[in-house]
Formats: C-alpha cells, structure tokens, sequence
C-alpha cells in the first residue's frame, strides 16, 4: 500500500476493491457493476481530453496553490486522482501529493505521466468511501472536476465526507470543485452532439431526475472506424445547502465558497460551485 507522501509504483489498496460492492447494493442487482466501475477507461478519455487542454490544467494547479495556502513540502491528497492532470504537477511544485482513484486505467495513465516527468506521486487504487490512510494524514484533500455524488445514494458520500474528515489533520483543508446545479437546470439541454478532430462524433442524451437530483447521461460514441461504444453515467447534484449540511455532519467547517477554483463569486449561471471546508480541530466521531 502507497503511504502518504513521495512514491511512484500503482499499488491495489489491501482488501478495498475485493469488498467494493459491499456498502451498498441499494438500486442494483447484487451481480451488477455501478456504473462508475467501467466509466473511466479509454472512451471516457477521448470525450473528456479535448476539454481539458494543458492550459486550463495549469491554471487550475495555480489556483488550488493560491487557495490552500500551503508552503511546498505539504502532504496532499488528490481524492479521485484520474490521470494525474492535477497531481503531477503538484508534485512537481514540490508538494509530497498521493492520488486514489478506482480506474485502474486511469492510474496507469497518470503513473506513465509521472514517470514521463521524472516525478515521484504516490498513487493507490481504492474506494473513497474506505480510504486506506491513517488518521490525520494529510495537510489537505482535493476533490475536484464534479468527481462527488456518483454513489449510490446520499449516505454513501456521506461515508465519503466523513473519510475526508479523518484523513486530515486538525486544520487541514478540504478543496472541492462541483458541478454547480443551479446553472445546470437553467441551461438544461436533453440532448448534444459533439464532433473531434480526429474524427469522433459524440451523442450525450440527458434526464435530469427531479425527485433524487439526478443527472442521468448516456453517451454514444461513433468512433471513426465505423465502431459505436456507449457509455452510462449518473451524477447526485447537490445544492449548497445541501453540501454544507453534509460537511457539517462529517465534521467540516464551510470557511469559502465560489463560483470557480480563482475565487470568483458564485452566481447562479456559475459553471461550478466551489467549496474550501476546514477540519475541525477536536476529534472527529
């Protein structure tokens, strides 16, 4: 198991995906696979790569510096790491950053990354609502790019928020960038096509569950060799009060909010809504 801290093998954290499917089974057959279990692989990175140029990463990596405040040497915990986008070059700034996430494919993605920038990242696959550190291990965790709300329902990102808690220290910080709900259902569109250019055509259909808060998005892809691959994706879209609850309960402190990672005001057309949340300094239950 990757500890906090500087390392760069891909290590399966003991236990946690041999019991992935235990906390809840609410919504599913005891024999089928959540949705986020094959999500992010390969198709999931041709749709989403093109949004995400090394610009906007590198802008998004000053701003969660200017935000934390933290002096390099600091412990990080990029909690849903992907490939790395955001973890590398944290670490290349110096900070000690270990990166969890369940998509195996991802992680190896992001350890041939840091590999290719002779950068030292420790990077563990598991489940965020089990994560398999000490207590008080980090001087911070990011959560960020709407990587919250996949799970079953909202008990299970309790769980998550509640791990968030008791992996920081007494003070640390918790950094979470969401989806914004408001400017979502303002500007709902059922339906949207995407066209690459290398040539791949993108379909998202969208329902947007109104009793549960869910946005329910089917994505087909018409790859250029003429294949067509589908994928399922279902996200819970919490409002502020309802988020500020939720880390209230886990033992978080709201201290910011925003409308983006530079701290600009969160309005109601706001892309995503930002949180900056404290750990509190007594113990957490």
């Amino acid at each position: 198991m990757t500890s906090p801290g500087p390392g760069s093998a891909l290590v399966a954290a003991a236990g946690v995906r041999r019991g992935y499917g235990e906390a809840t089974t609410r919504g599913r057959r005891l024999d089928q696979r959540p949705w986020y279990d094959g999500f992010f692989g390969a198709d999931y990175l041709r749709i989403f790569s093109p949004v995400l140029p090394d610009e906007r990463t590198a802008g998004e990596v000053n701003a969660v510096v200017e935000r934390l405040g933290l002096p390099p040497g600091a412990r990080l915990l990029d909690l849903c790491c992907g490939q790395g986008r955001h973890a590398v070059p944290l670490a290349r700034l110096g900070y000690r950053v270990t990166g969890l996430d369940l998509s195996r494919r991802l992680l190896e993605r992001a350890a041939g990354l840091a590999a290719g920038q002779d950068q030292r990242v420790g990077l563990v696959q598991g489940d965020m609502r089990r994560l398999p550190f000490a207590d008080a291990s980090f001087d911070a965790v990011l959560n960020l790019f709407n990587a919250f709300g996949y799970l079953e329902d909202d008990a299970q990102d309790e769980l998550v928020l509640g791990e968030v808690a008791r992996v920081l220290r007494p003070g640390g910080r918790f950094l979470q960038e969401l989806a914004n709900r408001e400017a979502l259902v303002r500007g709902w569109h059922d339906s949207e096509v995407v066209r690459t250019d290398g040539g791949l055509v993108v379909l998202q259909e969208r329902t947007l569950d109104l009793r549960t808060s869910r946005d329910l998005t089917s994505y087909t892809l018409l790859h250029p060799d003429g294949r067509r691959t589908t994928l399922e994706h279902a996200i819970r879209l919490y409002t502020l009060t309802e988020l500020a609850a939720m880390l209230g309960r886990a033992g978080l402190e709201l201290l910011e909010v925003s409308g983006d990672l530079d701290g600009g005001p969160l309005e109601l057309d706001s892309a995503f809504l930002v949180t900056l949340s404290g750990r509190a300094s007594g113990r957490i239950s």
